[in-house]
């Protein structure tokens, strides 16, 4: 097998951002944690990061973008190391430890933001560092390496809509979207206002008492789990976007911590007319739209109304952007039609 260092190109993956659609806050763990119940989708938004092996010298990392904070805490490079105490035995090189690598990452997904931004790029240096190796590794342990990384990591290994679970690391995949000819990808509106929502704040805050009345959202999540696990139409997902909005558990405790955010949320939902959902702990906030089209008006909409009359939290403009639902792994019945067309029209062009 060729030696990685010699490869000509990098390997490049691209992170997605995700979005809470219902999040419920199950209990408190004997280890620290919380048990969670909820159901996210990813997102078309993406980091961008390329991996290439250096003959010398420890793994470096190259941000552009949004600053993702010191490199010590960043999990890329966390990532990379546990990967090659995992790859050690299974790469070409064995039993040396595998080569250093020259991490560059394209910083799109804000930061601390309830996107799960630097999660998924755990995730991707995963991968990418194992291909850019030559190595393998069992799927179950995969698993294992991401949840040691972080709660969120385990989700970035399964593509598409999915059922989190535990503190993360029961990942169930979900049929998700299952879009009818005719209809577009969902589109979302993302709002993230320019302040950082740590985790850990907002779940001290729950605990202290910033809770909503216990079990409600735990019943929605699970109800749209079991719809969405058989898979929705954009439009019965649209349907169910008031009900989404209002499934997220760590909503008051996100409020406590940003108290700006209750108002500056109303006050976009009166703008727009939707519901407003909150994404994990926040401070983003989402808007479904049955079409990225949609999403982009809207977003342009905000934009404008940041100019003068809406206030957001925080000292700088938020982040606005239109995005959509990412495909994954879910059924498209649209495109399903479209191929079975294509394959018709090949076939009748052969004949003919």
């Amino acid at each position: 097998m060729s030696d990685p260092v010699r490869r000509l190109s990098p390997i490049v993956r691209l992170a997605p951002a995700k979005i809470n659609l219902t999040l419920a806050v199950v209990g408190r763990r004997g280890d620290g944690f919380h048990d969670l119940h909820s159901v996210v989708v990813p997102l078309a938004l993406a980091d961008r990061l390329s991996v290439a092996p250096q003959p010398a010298g420890g793994d470096t990392l190259h941000v552009t973008g949004f600053d993702p904070g010191p490199k010590g805490d960043n999990l890329i490079l966390r990532a990379i190391g546990a990967t090659r105490t995992a790859a050690t035995s299974s790469w070409p090189g064995a039993p040396a430890a595998p080569p250093a690598l020259a991490a560059r990452l394209e910083k799109r997904i804000p930061v601390a933001a309830g996107l799960g931004g630097g999660s998924s790029d755990a995730a991707a240096a995963i991968d990418a560092a194992l291909e850019a190796w030559g190595a393998s590794v069992a799927p179950e342990e995969r698993i294992k390496l991401a949840a040691a990384i972080g709660s969120d990591v385990p989700l970035f290994m399964v593509a598409g809509s999915a059922l989190v679970e535990g503190r993360g690391e029961r990942v169930t995949p979900l049929h998700g979207v299952r879009r009818r000819a005719g209809e577009s990808v969902p589109g979302v509106l993302l709002m993230t206002p320019a302040v950082a929502v740590h985790t850990a704040a907002v779940f001290a805050a729950w605990s202290a008492g910033a809770m909503a009345e216990p079990g409600i959202a735990r019943r929605t999540s699970e109800h749209f789990a079991s719809e969405f696990g058989s898979g929705l139409t954009v439009a019965q997902l649209i349907e169910r976007a008031a009900v989404l909005a209002s499934a997220n558990d760590l909503a008051a405790a996100a409020a406590v911590v940003v108290p700006e955010l209750v108002p500056f949320r109303r006050a976009v939902m009166r703008l727009l007319g939707r519901p407003v959902g909150l994404s994990g702990s926040g401070p983003t906030l989402w808007v479904l739209y049955p079409s990225l089209e949609e999403a982009r008006t809207a977003a342009g909409v905000v934009s404008a109304a940041l100019k003068d009359r809406l206030s957001a939290p925080g000292e700088g403009a938020p982040f606005v952007t239109a995005t959509t639902i990412a495909p994954g792994h879910q059924a498209d019945e649209a495109a399903a039609e479209n191929a079975a067309v294509a394959i018709g029209g090949q076939a009748r062009s052969s004949s003919g």
